[in-house]
């Protein structure tokens, strides 16, 4: 059940913070006249949002969506930077950078809820979650080569590891729109639905992910992400060492308690 914006961590001019139940929280890309095209503004936002989120325990799970009809994010504002100079460019670099790493680096799920365009940095923002549901709507890409660059906050890297190296070398070279059931086949969603239904279906799956152990999901995403770029006996020490966190905690306590009184467990406050 929806309820008001939280208060614990605000509203960021471009970005809308909404509280669900069982610790959901959704961030809302809020410029829906400009089809959410990031700007340096709507980028500071998003580091203000993630920051505050970052410091709350009582978060489980993350869906980021969008308030446009049209759009899930059009990507970098380039009506902003017509006028921009190199040294406005570069001012602005890190400001993007830190606004992605913000949703990467959150420590719970987080589950991008893609309608309509998602291209460049915004399909950026998309792949810097754990999940993807889209509906079939959409249409992703990115096209940065087009104008000049490449894709600079995380695409060329996190692309080539969710679809592989060949196939998202094929999207970058050659800057095309993809558009929902091929970009389904290619691996780019976790789960299409039916036009309209991709919030809906992105608050349905955070709200099952936040009815387990809050310890259990931050470990098992600290051991996916850590694990990833190692080789295997590395990524096994990591996922030990997540697993030791969890063995001996009072989540894993209640949830084998639970277990063994047939009743669904009440999960201690962290």
């Amino acid at each position: 059940m929806e309820t008001a914006p939280l208060s614990a961590t605000g509203t960021y001019g471009h970005v809308e913070v909404r509280q669900h139940a069982i610790g959901v929280v959704e961030l809302v890309l809020n410029r829906p006249a400009a089809l959410n095209a990031l700007s340096t503004a709507m980028a500071r936002d998003l580091i203000a949002t993630t920051r505050s989120l970052q410091a709350d325990s009582t978060v489980r799970a993350v869906v980021v969506s969008s308030a446009s009809p049209q759009a899930f994010c059009v990507g970098a504002d380039l009506k902003e930077r017509n006028s921009y100079s190199d040294a406005d460019l570069m001012r602005q670099r890190p400001v993007f950078r830190a606004a992605l790493a913000g949703i990467l680096d959150l420590p719970v799920p987080t589950i991008a809820a893609v309608h309509g365009y998602a291209l460049g940095g915004g399909f950026e923002i998309a792949l810097s979650c754990d999940l993807i549901v889209a509906d079939e709507t959409a249409v992703v890409g990115l096209p940065e080569v087009s104008v000049g660059v490449i894709p600079g906050c995380g695409g060329t890297q996190l692309l080539s590891r969710r679809i592989g190296s060949s196939r998202a070398a094929d999207m970058i070279f050659t800057a095309r729109r993809v558009h929902a059931v091929e970009a389904d086949r290619l691996g780019l969603f976790d789960r299409l639905v039916a036009p309209g239904e991709a919030r809906a279906a992105a608050l349905a799956l955070a709200a099952q992910i936040a009815r387990n152990s809050p310890v259990g999901l931050r470990a098992a995403k600290r051991a996916l992400r850590r694990g990833g770029d190692v080789d295997l006996a590395t990524a096994l020490e990591v996922e030990d060492g997540a697993w030791r966190e969890t063995a001996f905690s009072a989540d894993r306590r209640e949830g084998v308690a639970a277990f063994n009184e047939k009743r669904d467990p009440i999960w201690p406050e962290h």
